[in-house]
């Protein structure tokens, strides 16, 4: 759906595209948009878009019928109302919405943050740091929008053109200095962007993803690289050093580059120095200043993360015993290695590692933190590629003492036919426990652990979703094993539950 933005005034598109070729006008004067033929309004500047399910050029009927004033399109139309034709209209109908908006990103200090693993958990980071600095920050991103007053549920990672250009302007209506956007592979390959400028870009890692949608690697790193693009011209960069796919874009960059890293030698460094499973302590290093983190959450990769956050704030002008303090402050995020604390002998992890690098990574970092054995519940949610699922199924069998495989909450939402592709990536699949009820595979997985194991519930994490009775309900992971947890805390007093 591509709602109508608006303003007062109108709008010259000759001025804002100069390079359209104009059909039945010298220019079009507007006011309104819109990309949804079925949604037009008398007056609105139709932006024909082409869309996975349907051809915004194969609608212009439509359109014209519910009072449009004029299109724009990447083709001529037999249409009686001026068209303006440009190469990529859903490029133009980005510009033309944070026009209409009034551009509010320029009042403020934009991030991206991009990438394929860490991008939520990066973002909400660096607004810790920039909140930490008693900056006023807003945030869109996985888990939300933020105009630093009010906090909405997202339905995508990043909004599409006219959202964007909304929340933003409520950002800057509300005082915000910065604004953090995460961006994934398909808002930057559909340029839901489009019209904005940053002041930083920050690329987490570049691993092997969405071929699927992007048709190979190289067409998916193209894609990510886009982000630096739009760097201003006093913009900066932040790349992870320890991360090969990310090193590879280093001589394509023509902007200033902050590197960060563990392993690698990096600007902006850490060393772990503790860890327990219920949080960690690193070095961070910058120059010739170090200073001490304590993290409640866990994994080297949140550490990689913490330290992309950590270069955005200390280029920005934060000083480094801040930048600690805003990264300390960040107790747990939603789905990303969050713990269920009951009071149980045993780790229970919520993460929503829906792809075999995140669920390969979430493993490791249980693995360093973990005295018994690490219990992993699992599954292939529908929108990830099928190849995917016997690579699953490997990482599961390698790196887990015990793999259950099951579905999704929805029911029947995973065929057993994906669960059994999962089990192809197991050199012995009579190891795999195969219980396809998420509810009864969680629960059946907590009565497996024991005093100083570790069960990670991964796949999805935090997620509002159908129940069992077919009624809208909030029913996730976490809920889920909290409750069993919290039955249990009943029968056995010595546990006690909290938050």
């Amino acid at each position: 759906m591509q709602p109508t933005l608006e303003r007062a005034g109108r709008v010259s598109l000759k001025e804002l595209i100069p390079q359209g070729r104009f059909f039945g006008s010298d220019d079009i004067q507007f006011e309104s948009c819109c990309g949804d033929a079925y949604r037009c309004e008398p007056g609105d500047l139709f932006v024909a878009i082409d869309g996975h399910d349907r051809d915004g050029h194969e609608l212009y009927r439509e359109a014209v019928e519910r009072g449009a004033s004029a299109i724009i399109a990447e083709r001529p139309l037999p249409v009686s109302i001026p068209v303006c034709v440009v190469p990529d209209t859903r490029q133009a109908y980005g510009h033309i919405c944070q026009l209409l908006a009034g551009q509010p990103a320029k009042a403020m200090n934009v991030v991206g943050v991009t990438g394929t693993n860490g991008k939520t958990t990066t973002s909400m980071l660096i607004a810790s740091i920039l909140d930490a600095a008693n900056s006023r920050v807003g945030v869109i991103s996985t888990l939300g929008r933020s105009d630093s007053t009010q906090t909405k549920p997202a339905a995508r990672t990043t909004p599409v053109p006219p959202e964007m250009a909304n929340w933003l302007k409520r950002m800057s209506t509300n005082g915000c200095s910065h604004a953090v956007l995460e961006l994934s592979s398909h808002a930057l390959s559909q340029h839901y962007a489009a019209g904005l400028q940053f002041d930083a870009a920050v690329l987490t890692n570049l691993r092997r993803d969405h071929v699927d949608l992007h048709g190979s690697v190289m067409n998916y790193r193209k894609t990510k690289a886009r982000l630096f693009e739009q760097l201003k011209p006093t913009g900066f960069c932040v790349i992870n050093a320890d991360d090969p796919g990310s090193q590879a874009i280093l001589p394509k960059l023509n902007a200033p580059v902050i590197t960060v890293g563990q392993r690698e030698q990096a600007e902006i460094m850490a060393n772990v120095i503790e860890r327990h499973a219920s949080e960690q302590t690193f070095l961070l290093m910058a120059g010739n200043e170090t200073v001490p983190v304590r993290t409640q959450m866990i994994g080297d990769h949140h550490v990689s993360n913490c330290l992309a956050a950590a270069a955005v704030g200390l280029v920005m002008g934060v000083d480094l015993a801040t930048v600690a303090r805003g990264l300390e402050a960040v107790a747990r995020i939603p789905g990303r290695m969050e713990r269920v604390e009951c009071g149980q002998r045993f780790g229970v992890y919520i993460d929503s590692a829906d792809n075999p690098d995140r669920l390969a990574i979430a493993l490791k970092a249980l693995r360093k933190v973990t005295a018994g054995r690490v219990i992993c519940v699992f599954g292939t949610p529908e929108h990830r590629p099928a190849d995917d699922r016997p690579m699953m199924g490997r990482v599961v069998e390698r790196a887990a003492d015990l793999g259950v495989l099951t579905g999704g909450h929805v029911p029947q939402a995973q065929p057993l036919k994906a669960l059994h592709d999962v089990l192809d990536g197991y050199d012995r699949p009579a190891r795999a426990h195969l219980i396809p009820t998420r509810r009864q595979a969680i629960q059946w997985a907590l009565e497996q652990a024991k005093p100083g194991d570790s069960v990670l519930i991964a796949g999805e994490g935090r997620l509002g979703v159908v129940s069992e009775s077919g009624k809208f309900a909030t029913l996730d992971d976490y809920d889920v094993a909290r409750s069993w947890l919290y039955e249990t805390a009943r029968a056995e007093p010595t546990y006690s539950c909290f938050n």
